[in-house]
């Protein structure tokens, strides 16, 4: 990036760790952008070239892991399995979250703030389809498939970003973590990896069995 990119990044970086820490503090509806421009050190004009509103803050934030995620599984080696490629994928906001012990209680608020503000936790979900879309694509191409043909890749990124959202409810759940999500995320595809390579294997089988 040129040095006027960097620059531009380093604001909507520190604009977003101000607004997320603010709303996960003090709640969605308690914060103003006046607070978090305060906090932030720039002025409101500052936060509106960045962001349309504080929730324009979160939406971003979760268009950026998607785009995490897709960008993973796309350097997986291959002739991995898909179970792996697909676990390292959704892996990487999780291990993000937990790469020192102040990040981690950081993005535990931040994830507890999503999941129980109705508003937010909407916005999620409208960001988790699009993910679900991009990792259908990833994967197709990776494994040579038509994703409007086959199943396949549509049900291997469904199951895996499901993993991911069962990960997030039980360590979000009660008011003290006692879990650790990278440890639940390994667990919850041992649970599926089973389904996802055999699955993958009995693809690729019809394809070769067609030729």
């Amino acid at each position: 990036m040129s040095l006027a990119q960097r620059k531009r990044q380093l604001v909507a970086d520190e604009l977003t760790e101000a607004a997320l820490q603010l709303l996960a503090v003090k709640g969605f509806d308690a914060v103003t952008v006046d607070e978090i421009v305060a906090t932030a050190g720039v002025s409101k004009r500052t936060f509106f070239r960045y962001f349309a509103s504080k929730e324009d803050v979160v939406v971003q934030f979760l268009a950026e892991m998607g785009t995490g995620i897709r960008a993973e599984l796309a350097v997986r080696p291959d002739g991995e399995p898909p179970s792996v490629a697909l676990r390292h994928a959704v892996s990487v906001p999780i291990e993000a979250c937990t790469d020192h012990p102040d990040h981690t209680e950081r993005a535990l608020r931040v994830v507890r703030l999503i999941l129980r503000t109705p508003a937010l936790h909407g916005r999620f979900l409208e960001r988790r389809s699009q993910w679900g879309d991009d990792l259908t694509a990833e994967l197709a191409k990776r494994l040579g498939l038509d994703p409007a043909a086959d199943l396949y890749p549509r049900l291997a990124a469904g199951m895996a970003l499901t993993a991911f959202d069962v990960t997030l409810q039980r360590w979000s759940a009660g008011e003290a973590a006692t879990e650790n999500p990278t440890d639940l995320i390994a667990r919850a595809f041992t649970v599926i990896a089973p389904a996802l390579d055999a699955g993958e294997r009995r693809v690729s089988q019809s394809s070769a069995s067609v030729k």
